[in-house]
């Protein structure tokens, strides 16, 4: 991967780690496409640390004040069932199951589910389920009748986001239209749900890059991928919630049936290779990134 490749990457990131169209298969296939092999399930991580920093700016007078609202209950400054003190408990109860799924199934996420059958497929599932959710959801729930359980619902979408292509913003969006929230509202929840998730999986690959850099994009090109997801991602969040105040996630749900029936069509064709993995891109390159 050279410096081109890594502004190229994190241009992608940016404009669509929020949209619900999983960030993370769009990187999984420019870097096929790009002859670069898979970037990686580090690069990802790392690289969406850029895209939650732009979360924390954009919604940062909300989490300052979720924050100080969750402390001052524990110390009885704040009534207990106060809406944002009860955002901050929500949030974590949301976080336990990507954290659990993710220590699990971790091999799994970083090899196996990375083929882009796996990608293309739940592209079109999650696309389609995402479709459903918009056209039979109520749209009414707002955001202050979150409950623990409604939380967890939502953690568990989330999860499903450790698979490319099922897409974090789609799968806790689509649980939470699912449920009858608002649209706006199931996209706040669910940009403010993956800060956690996001920010210790992505601290956790710098770690594990910095102890074994052997087979890694270089951390160089991976923080230059990183600031520029930051850049685009800041502008790209508020423009996609004043889209969706309005209007439907048809749009999005049409392209995912699209790229991921493209996706299939060049992979039968032999364009694309399935597994674009560590071990492929070692062959490739004789042994580094």
């Amino acid at each position: 991967m050279g410096i081109f490749e890594a502004i190229l990457l994190g241009i992608i990131q940016g404009l669509t780690e929020f949209l619900p169209i999983s960030s993370s298969a769009h990187l999984r296939i420019a870097s096929e496409l790009l002859g670069i092999g898979d970037a990686g399930a580090a690069f990802t991580a790392i690289t969406q640390i850029g895209t939650e920093a732009a979360v924390i700016v954009f919604f940062w007078r909300d989490i300052v004040r979720i924050i100080g609202r969750w402390f001052g209950s524990l110390t009885g400054r704040v009534a207990r069932k106060d809406p944002d003190a009860l955002m901050g408990w929500w949030i974590i109860v949301g976080t336990l199951p990507i954290v659990v799924l993710g220590l699990l199934f971790q091999d799994q996420i970083e090899t196996t589910l990375r083929s882009l059958w796996f990608v293309a497929i739940s592209l079109i599932v999650f696309g389609l389920l995402l479709g459903v959710a918009d056209r039979v959801g109520r749209n009414a729930r707002p955001l202050e009748q979150l409950t623990w359980k409604h939380g967890l619902v939502y953690g568990f979408a989330q999860a499903l986001a450790l698979i490319p292509g099922v897409s974090r913003s789609g799968g806790t969006i689509t649980a939470g239209l699912f449920m009858g929230y608002r649209r706006e509202a199931a996209a706040r929840y669910s940009f403010l749900l993956a800060i956690p998730a996001v920010l210790g999986s992505g601290f956790y690959q710098v770690f594990k890059a910095v102890r074994a850099p052997e087979g890694q994009t270089p951390m160089g090109l991976t923080l230059v991928a990183t600031l520029v997801a930051f850049v685009v991602a800041l502008f790209v969040i508020g423009l996609f919630m004043k889209y969706i105040s309005k209007r439907s996630f048809l749009p999005f749900v049409v392209y995912r049936v699209l790229l991921g029936i493209a996706i299939i069509v060049l992979l039968s064709a032999g364009v694309l290779t399935p597994e674009g993995g560590v071990a492929a891109a070692t062959a490739t390159t004789g042994g580094s990134l």
